[in-house]
């Protein structure tokens, strides 16, 4: 690929240097006093408590009123204390300003009880939700290459496909990520294509991606950068089909 001159494929002239591939997680209850009669009342709905992660969770105990209950009873008979006072003070604002009003189908918080297992099961939430997440890992080689620079393309917003970077690549350098020309018209200009899709530096540092390494010969860098100009010039790299 270049920005000018003719692109040709390379002969098969690389370099020789080593390649390493970048890699781019209660409260007391009240019941009802007097006998319960009259129309069902609405019923509210039961408080949720969120606790601690070591601490074990408390939940609201109720009591769903029967007909010819009273307070005192079912104080008597449900609540810890045995009071129908601070039973009917916590149940106020269901059963209203008279106590002796309970009606059949209301439901009164009577008491309060722990929840076993709460604590460990919160504490291994809370270990779980604190690991890091597992950084993706790509083989280093064409395929792990195409890959990794597929999905950094995807966070950019470039266009492009597996099957026609990898297409180019082949007709390009046939996989060899140290392939350079030196005899076309770019060399003899000074700017010799080079890596994986035949990139001259100019191009290179116009359409380099951010994150990606700045040497042109390491793969990911050279595909994105090709795949960002392809992108350009052409729509997408699935779109060359021979020297661009």
């Amino acid at each position: 690929m270049a920005v000018r001159g003719k692109h040709r494929r390379p002969r098969n002239t690389v370099l020789t240097r080593g390649f390493i591939a970048a890699g781019t997680g209660g409260a007391a209850l009240v019941l009802p006093l007097i006998g319960a009669t009259g129309a069902q009342a609405a019923q509210p709905a039961q408080a949720v408590q969120s606790v601690p992660a070591a601490v074990p969770q408390v939940q609201l105990v109720t009591y769903k009123v029967a007909l010819g209950d009273t307070l005192s009873k079912i104080a008597r008979e449900h609540a810890k204390t045995g009071d129908w006072k601070k039973l009917y003070d916590a149940n106020r604002a269901v059963i209203g300003s008279n106590p002796s009003m309970i009606r059949p189908g209301l439901k009164l918080t009577v008491g309060t009880k722990t929840v076993k297992g709460t604590a460990t099961t919160a504490a291994a939430t809370a270990k779980t939700a604190a690991a890091p997440a597992t950084a993706k890992t790509y083989t280093n080689d064409l395929d792990g290459w195409i890959k990794e620079a597929l999905d950094i393309m995807a966070q950019k917003g470039i266009p492009g496909s597996y099957d026609g970077i990898h297409r180019n690549i082949i007709r390009e350098s046939s996989g060899n990520p140290q392939a350079i020309n030196n005899w076309d018209s770019n060399a003899v200009a000074g700017t010799p294509s080079k890596g994986l899709l035949q990139v001259i530096d100019p191009t290179f540092a116009a359409y380099h991606v951010d994150g990606t390494s700045m040497d042109p010969y390491d793969p990911v860098a050279n595909i994105t950068a090709a795949c960002n100009y392809a992108a350009d010039k052409y729509g997408s790299i699935d779109n060359v089909f021979g020297a661009y």
